[in-house]
């Protein structure tokens, strides 16, 4: 089944007029964006939905689902190799991804969801965050070729078939046309109800801002869970990157003020008692909402088991973080993190569960490299359930 275009050539060719603006606002009001909205509003509200599974076989075993930030799809064809034959990530039943390009030239113009879904023979749903109008930041910035499709978001993948499919569209932690990423759009989660033999249960991939502050991603969690307070009676997996960094990161100035909290606060101190378990303190209240509507996480995820390794000697790490830190910030990091090494590690990515209890182990699959350098930034995790009340 081939995959429908997205903008035609036309409209395509005049995305690169809207990257001249520095705010949304401006964007807005200029004639060329009233002229391509409703062609842009369109593709942003579309789902890609296909079916790659052969016929469902029974089951009797728990169900393993896998969460992980692929970092654009850049390792794709490790990415895959990684799934079918890592012993923790193969035969999962369920793949919550995010970060998944589609027509982007630092991904080759590949429509990344599709290819993993095709070669590890899954049904997919894709939904696109954002409408891309620049390659990307950092060393994207030099990738060969340009851009397509232009799509960058998000997708559930599913060995049993899918039905139900919902997108909800998460407000912007800042303006995504103030620096060199410009962008259209909004983070969104996907949800789908799984028919597993085992019973039926949604399914939520879900990915948070980074460029946001604590309680920006408490209320983007809120929006996710209202949507599904509408169909209580499924059992309920929401699995992503909620970029649970312990910091505001909205703008450059909140983000070095953090540090400078944090520096006070005893660097080896926030590294690890903070860093690892965000939820104690700097984001309580996103956690503290997902238990008061009835979502467990404390036994979904391993505690202080982190997903993200921050290394200030990486230069495209660097690269990426300059396009919005000032350059004299990296001093201070550097110095802040000179008895680590210039690293350190957080707890970015999360399980939370309605209806579901742990069958086996809770893990983050560390060190996965493709020519010695890490597939992507995050760490997958895995974990084995049974929907309550199911043997």
């Amino acid at each position: 089944m081939a995959t429908p275009l997205t903008l035609d050539p036309e409209h395509r060719r005049r995305l690169h007029e809207l990257a001249r603006f520095e705010t949304t606002r401006e964007m807005e009001n200029s004639a060329g964006f009233h002229e391509l909205r409703p062609h842009i509003e369109r593709v942003l509200g579309q789902v890609w939905q296909e079916n790659f599974a052969p016929a469902p076989v029974p089951a009797s075993g728990p169900i393993r689902v896998v969460a992980w930030n692929i970092e654009r799809g850049i390792h794709v064809d490790a990415i895959i190799s990684i799934l079918r034959e890592q012993p923790a990530l193969r035969n999962a039943d369920v793949l919550l991804l995010s970060e998944l390009d589609w027509g982007m030239a630092r991904t080759g113009n590949r429509f990344i969801a599709r290819e993993i879904a095709s070669a590890l023979g899954m049904n997919y749903v894709f939904a696109p965050c954002y409408m891309a109008l620049s390659k990307g930041a950092g060393i994207e910035k030099d990738s060969d070729g340009e851009n397509a499709e232009s799509l960058h978001g998000i997708a559930v993948m599913s060995r049993y078939p899918l039905s139900n499919v919902e997108v909800v569209a998460l407000p912007n932690g800042k303006d995504k046309m103030m620096g060199a990423e410009k962008r259209l759009g909004s983070l969104r989660a996907i949800m789908a109800n799984v028919l597993h033999p085992l019973g039926t249960f949604k399914a939520v991939s879900l990915h948070l801002d980074s460029h946001s502050s604590q309680a920006h991603r408490h209320l983007q969690m809120c929006r996710v869970l209202d949507r599904l307070g509408r169909s209580p009676s499924l059992p309920v997996i929401i699995g992503g990157d909620w970029n649970t960094s312990t910091h505001d990161s909205s703008s450059a100035t909140l983000a070095i003020l953090g540090y400078f909290r944090r520096v006070l606060m005893g660097v080896r101190h926030v590294i690890a008692n903070h860093y690892p378990y965000p939820e104690r303190w700097f984001e309580r209240r996103l956690f503290r909402e997902l238990e008061s509507r009835g979502y467990n996480y404390r036994d979904l995820n391993n505690p202080g088991e982190c997903t993200l390794h921050y290394d200030m000697n990486d230069l495209a790490t660097n690269l990426n973080v300059g396009e919005w830190l000032p350059q004299w910030c990296f001093w201070f990091i550097r110095w802040a993190l000179k008895r680590t090494d210039g690293t350190c590690s957080l707890k970015l990515d999360w399980f939370a569960g309605r209806g579901v209890v742990k069958a086996g182990a809770v893990q983050a699959v560390g060190n996965l490299k493709h020519d010695g350098r890490p597939v992507s930034d995050h760490d997958p995790i895995v974990i084995s359930l049974r929907l309550y009340g199911r043997s």
